[in-house]
């Protein structure tokens, strides 16, 4: 692989998903670097730390089932790569990353289904531009973006060593409001749904259940500190991520235990009404 850029940028999707052959895609043909530095616009981030992550995350996971390096890479993604979500909800610098700092990763963690008989493999192109909870690198930042509590990334690690917890709640419009997404975690790290098919069904029973706006009347939520999360930005300068320990997210306000319990009691009421299939009533 070419030798990482200085800096980040960004690459309009448009452009980057004409640069994802199928040749690419089926690892025939190598990423088309020369021509994506002729078209992507520069961003203010250096590359160096977020490279310097994911080597480690190979490195570390390289004999490991790669599922297992999301639980340790989203929380120090988040802390690296220090973003608005403003400025993460820009798909250009994620296609970047994935295509041009880091495609080896995409490669690894997703290689693509096995073939058809007579068939090749090929990565699903997705996970180089795709949606935000599809992306290779953007599922995991917002997934430690919306999962954290405040500055504790320790819910992060629970959502992200479930794969049914990135793959559908991840996505659901409820999680954005902060108690619905720590219910949820609780019921998953106490064990109460921890099967794909428990997860799946108790993610469907809360979504189908209510609005944010119900839950945000059962459960308020604290205000966040934009103030405080503008400083850890701008603390982030260093690029500094610990390895052997989890990172300081924000101290922007953590969620109510008050509204948590209230949540979990309803949600597991809830989940204990849904169908679950193999689950015996």
């Amino acid at each position: 692989m070419s030798a990482a850029p200085d800096r980040l940028a960004y690459l309009q999707v448009e452009v980057a998903t004409r640069l994802l052959s199928t040749a690419v895609l089926e690892r025939r043909e190598a990423m088309p670097i020369v021509a994506i530095d002729k078209v992507c616009t520069p961003a203010p981030w250096p590359a160096e730390p977020v490279r310097q992550l994911i080597e480690e995350a190979l490195k570390r996971f390289e004999l490991n089932p790669p599922t297992q390096a999301d639980a340790w890479l989203a929380p120090r993604l988040h802390a690296a790569l220090r973003l608005t979500r403003a400025e993460a909800a820009d798909p250009g610098l994620w296609a970047y990353l994935a295509m041009r700092v880091a495609s080896d990763y995409v490669v690894w963690r997703h290689p693509g289904r096995n073939p058809k008989h007579g068939q090749v493999r090929s990565i699903n192109k997705a996970r180089f531009v795709g949606p935000f909870d599809t992306q290779a690198f953007a599922r995991l930042w917002w997934a430690a973006e919306l999962f954290r509590d405040g500055p504790d990334y320790r819910p992060v690690v629970v959502a992200c060593g479930n794969q049914d917890v990135l793959n559908t709640v991840l996505g659901l419009r409820v999680i954005l409001h902060r108690p619905v997404a720590q219910a949820l975690l609780r019921l998953v790290s106490d064990g109460r749904a921890a099967t794909g098919r428990e997860v799946n069904a108790l993610a469907q029973a809360v979504n189908a259940a209510g609005s944010t706006l119900v839950y945000e009347a059962l459960a308020p939520d604290v205000g966040q500190d934009p103030d405080a999360y503008r400083d850890w930005i701008d603390e982030g300068h260093n690029g500094f991520v610990p390895y052997d320990a989890l990172p300081d997210g924000p101290d922007d306000g953590q969620v109510s235990h008050a509204a948590i319990h209230e949540l979990v009691a309803l949600f597991a009421r809830l989940y204990d009404e849904a169908p679950v299939r193999g689950r015996d009533r």
